[in-house]
């Protein structure tokens, strides 16, 4: 499931944008509320996570706004707790309200809870075309083979052109999504780590099929025809 995180505190972004990608969320991020509606209309996200304190435009507002055309979860982040601002954020529609400084683990529960509460389905879990993609057990389905089993790197790199196929996913973005700033804008750990994925799925590694490089772009999930560009003997 997607989550909107919206924050202008970069290193606190970065922390809590790597523990909900660990968890097994894809994250959309914004620094500012101008920003977070535009990421919003792009993205549609399942949970937002707005910060309060924020320039161009408050949380409160971007939670009056977001909610005046959506019924998703939203929970406020913030480093106040005065109980007005907490009645004024739930009096705007929000769910639910951390106070900085948090546990990520704290607040992946409670996105869990969130998720839970309107019905949603946190067990990670992805389809394009004939193939499916479990997160949680890191395993990719749907190929003549049979399942494959994949790394977590391997699993967090596909949850991503999952969720975009049939669009090239920009590399910057990936190299983020997988490997959180520990990257560094390494692309060279991209390419070692879809050399790696191409050897397990594709019938022609040299030749890919399914995953696609998009020069000077990044790389898409081609589900056209995917049952008939694998080859069935290949071994799990």
């Amino acid at each position: 499931m997607k989550i909107m995180l919206v924050d202008d505190d970069p290193d606190l972004l970065a922390v809590t944008t790597f523990a909900l990608q660990q968890a097994g969320f894809i994250v959309v991020q914004a620094t500012d509320g101008v920003a977070a509606l535009e990421a919003f209309a792009r993205e549609q996200p399942d949970l937002a996570v707005l910060d309060v304190n924020m320039p161009k435009m408050d949380g409160f507002e971007l939670a009056r706004r977001l909610r005046s055309s959506s019924q998703i979860p939203l929970m406020m982040l913030t480093a106040r707790s005065e109980e007005q601002d907490v009645v004024r954020a739930l009096s705007l529609g929000a769910d639910d309200y951390l106070s900085k400084p948090f546990s990520p683990k704290i607040l992946i529960a409670r996105v869990k809870a969130l998720l839970r509460r309107v019905g949603g389905d946190t067990d990670q879990s992805l389809a394009a075309g004939p193939l499916s993609l479990d997160v949680t057990e890191l395993a990719l389905r749907g190929l003549p083979q049979g399942p494959v089993r994949l790394t977590p790197l391997e699993s967090r790199f596909l949850q991503l052109l999952f969720s975009y196929a049939g669009k090239t996913v920009p590399t910057d973005r990936l190299l983020v999504h997988v490997w959180g700033n520990r990257a560094g804008g390494n692309r060279q750990l991209l390419k070692q780590l879809v050399h790696r994925l191409r050897n397990k799925v594709e019938s022609s590694p040299s030749a890919p099929r399914l995953i696609r490089n998009m020069p000077n772009a990044g790389y898409l999930l081609d589900v056209t025809g995917a049952p008939s560009a694998f080859d069935a003997s290949v071994d799990d």
